[in-house]
Formats: C-alpha cells, structure tokens, sequence
C-alpha cells in the first residue's frame, strides 16, 4: 500500500469521525434527503410538478409528521413523569413507614436474644442501612445530574433542530446537484468505482436506521410484555420510557428499572423487585444478543465483524464509536470490491 493511499485513508477516517460529531445535523438531513428522494421522484413523475415544489411538500409533510410524533410522544413521557413526582411523596412515606416498621419488628426481636448477639446484629444491621441509603442518594444524585445535564443541553437541541431543517430543506432541493458536485471531484475512470461505493453506503446507513429502529421495536416488546406480566401501572407509556432511556447514551433501562427495583424492596414488595430485575437482564441479554446480528444482516457485515468493529469504535472514541466502526467497515469492504483498495500480505 503506498503512502499516498495511506493518507487518504487517514484523512477519511477523520473526515467520518468529524462528520459524526461536529458535522452530525449536516449528515442526518443528507441521510433524510436521500431516504426521502424515491418520494420527490414519485412526486415529480405522476403530479408533474417542479423539483422545489416536490421537495418542499415533502420536507413540510415529514417535519410535520416527525415533530408530531416528537410532541406525542415527549408529551406522554412528561406528564406520567409529572404525575410520578406528583405522587413521590406519597412513595417516600410508604417506603419510611416500611422501614419503621421493620425497625420496631427488628427491636422485637433483638430483645429475644442474648445481649452480645444483639448487639453484633444490631451494628450489621446499621452498616447494611448506612450502605443503602448511600447507595440510593448515590443513584438520585447520578440521574438528578443527568437530567439537569440534559436540560442544560436544551438550547444547543433547538440549535441542532433549526441547523437540521435548514439542511434538509437545502439538500432536497439541491440533492442531484450535490450528487454530481461530488463525482466531479474524481476523474471519469474512477467515478463507477466512486457510485458502487455510496451505493453501497447508502444501503448500509438506510440498512442501519433500519436495524435500530427494529430494535427499539423488540425492546418495546418485551419490555410492554414484562410490565404486563407484573401488573404495573402505566406499561404503555412505562415501556416507551425504556426504549427512549435505551437509546440515551450512559443511561440505558437499568437507570430506570435498577432504582424502581430497590424502591420495591425497600417499600416491602420484593416480588415485583425480583421481576423488574429479570426483566432488566432479559432485556440487557435480548438486545445484546440480537444487535450485533441484526446490524449485520442491516448493513451488509458479519455479525462477528459488527460485534469487533463496535466494541473497537466504542473503545477507541466513545459512543459514537458504535456507529462509526460499522461504517468503517462497510467503506473498507466496499473500496475492496470496487479494487480501489488492493493490498494482500505475503510471506517470504
């Protein structure tokens, strides 16, 4: 491999990585425009109507349609949110009243035994209580932080919207010139080589908003399914929680499912706490088991190379790593077939 390939690949490799980060708003609405394209088309073929009247109705109906289900969905979300803070006092007096219980149930019994044993269970007992009231305060304070990080990052969302839209409009109605801008950056023996490479890209990044999407599905699933068998309140608006907390980098299900579990407990209901902790690691197992494969089968890889090149990505640069080191390997396989990138090792 000379040199020169080598540093286009390096360039590459950090062109990808600012395009998911810095550049991500830009990205997302190339990728919209692009899904949206088949439709423009259609809409120009059978209305004969002009590209920009095409895409503007297009692009209109699909920020429509996406910030209504937004604002469902957001709004469901927060008012059981609400409604859970509203009754959070209710909670703590039944969790207080429990442990009071237990305590005056716990002296009951140290005074039916002999002097030395009860005071030796009396001080397990106190470091056991200390530990968990630790333990809780230490898990209030992580989401309360997240949260009011969250909230923190509100204005920079609305900027990221706004810069999204603006994008999307601009890419729609301008996506063949774009198209024909960037194959005229190679000369004309390269360029089929060039199509058969963002053909194969776009199937893949298409292919992999479709493999999330998928399981979100599966995690509403069983997640709607376990609530359900526990009987707990609110499982539809519950469940949707935890596909949206799921896809929240950090967090996952278990900054929801691990401190109701251990409200459970403390409140005197182990039954349920019991249940919300195999419903977390049927989850946690469920998707970590299919993801991979379903990602491979998406994009076009291996479900062993997507499993290695999104532990490595991960590893390397961050959440973002989980999406940008299936990409790499897509482009990778894709600049082979194409015989951009030819190197075999050879021994003696």
């Amino acid at each position: 491999m000379s040199l020169r390939m080598i540093a286009f690949m390096v360039l590459g490799l950090v062109f990808l990585y600012g395009l998911f980060t810095i550049g991500f708003p830009f990205l997302l609405a190339l990728l919209t425009a692009i899904f949206l394209e088949r439709l423009i088309g259609l809409l120009m073929k059978y209305l004969r109507v002009g590209r920009l009247t095409a895409a503007a109705f297009v692009c209109t109906f699909f920020t429509t349609v996406a910030l209504g289900l937004t604002y469902i969905i957001g709004f469901k979300i927060v008012s059981e949110t609400i409604e859970f803070w509203k009754r959070a006092p209710e909670y703590l007096n039944n969790a207080n009243a429990y442990l009071q219980d237990a305590a005056d149930q716990t002296l009951l019994f140290y005074q039916s035994l002999p002097p030395d044993i009860a005071d030796q269970l009396q001080g397990w007992l106190e470091t056991g209580v200390k530990g968990l009231t630790d333990n809780l305060n230490h898990i209030v304070t992580a989401i309360s932080g997240y949260f009011l990080n969250v909230a923190k990052t509100i204005p920079s969302l609305f900027i990221f919207m706004f810069v999204y839209l603006i994008a999307l409009y601009l890419m729609c109605f301008g996506l063949p010139r774009i198209y024909e801008a960037f194959l005229n950056l190679f000369d004309k023996l390269s360029r089929p080589k060039i199509v058969t490479v963002m053909s194969d890209l776009k199937k893949a990044l298409l292919g992999f908003l479709m493999a999330q999407i998928i399981l979100g599905m599966l995690t509403y699933i069983v997640a709607l399914s376990g609530l359900l068998i526990l009987g707990v309140d609110y499982p539809l608006a519950v469940a949707l929680l935890l596909v949206v907390v799921e896809i929240l980098p950090v967090l996952g299900t278990s900054a929801v499912l691990v401190p109701w579990a251990i409200y459970c407990f403390v409140t005197g209901d182990p039954h349920l706490g019991i249940g919300l902790i195999i419903l977390l690691l049927v989850i946690a197992v469920s998707r970590r088991l299919l993801e991979p494969k379903v990602i491979g089968d998406a994009v076009g890889i291996n479900a062993l190379a997507t499993l290695i090149s999104m532990y490595v990505g991960f590893e390397l640069i961050g959440v973002i790593g989980l999406i940008l080191g299936p990409v790499v390997i897509i482009i990778y396989q894709a600049l082979r077939r194409v015989g951009i990138l030819q190197f075999n090792i050879k021994l003696g």
